[in-house]
């Protein structure tokens, strides 16, 4: 498995720092001290209200949005943590977009300053399609910390995945043993 993935493209230097935290077993402890605060937008109506809110405090002239959602069917594999879209459709003898923010389900249980991160980012797109500089630019001036959010997001899910593989080893090793067990008629 490729343990660090999501944080392809950055250097060397960078990679091994995080690999030493990896090493010693702190890449939680280092994620948990950073970010100990829970966010209290559970639901789909909470979520919307969070995302439009942040869209009229810097993105008031942009056009409204009809609907933000979790979204369990994003997935971190296929590298969409959220989507934006505009759908048209015709009214009468007009064109009208609806516009719909959909947030990976994982940032219900994330950190508050992962969700700001990708509301921001998604937020963006409405006015920048690619992630160009001016996206980032817009997407720092939403959030001043950002780049440093989206970088400790690529770690957490580096955490999250690597906490997955542990388990699924658990999981496989106690069923072999119990397999083992059973086989030769001894029981736990």
């Amino acid at each position: 498995m490729d343990d660090l993935r999501y944080l392809r493209g950055y250097n060397e230097r960078v990679l091994n720092q995080v690999r030493a935290l990896i090493d010693s077993g702190r890449l939680g402890e280092v994620l948990r001290n950073r970010y100990s605060s829970r966010h209290q937008v559970r639901d789909d109506k909470a979520l919307f209200e969070y995302v439009v809110q942040i869209k009229d405090r810097y993105m008031r002239k942009s056009d409204p949005l009809n609907k933000v959602i979790y979204d369990n069917k994003l997935h971190v594999v296929r590298h969409a943590l959220g989507t934006h879209t505009a759908i048209s459709r015709v009214q009468g003898g007009r064109l009208k977009a609806a516009r719909e923010i959909r947030i990976a389900t994982l940032f219900r249980d994330a950190p508050a300053e992962f969700l700001e991160m990708i509301a921001v980012h998604e937020l963006a797109h409405l006015k920048h399609r690619d992630h160009d500089k001016p996206f980032y630019q817009l997407c720092a001036h939403m959030n001043p910390d950002y780049h440093q959010h989206e970088f400790d997001l690529r770690l957490y899910l580096t955490h999250l995945e690597l906490e997955a593989a542990t388990r699924r080893e658990a999981g496989a090793a106690a069923s072999d043993g119990t397999d083992a067990q059973a086989a030769s008629g001894v029981r736990p």
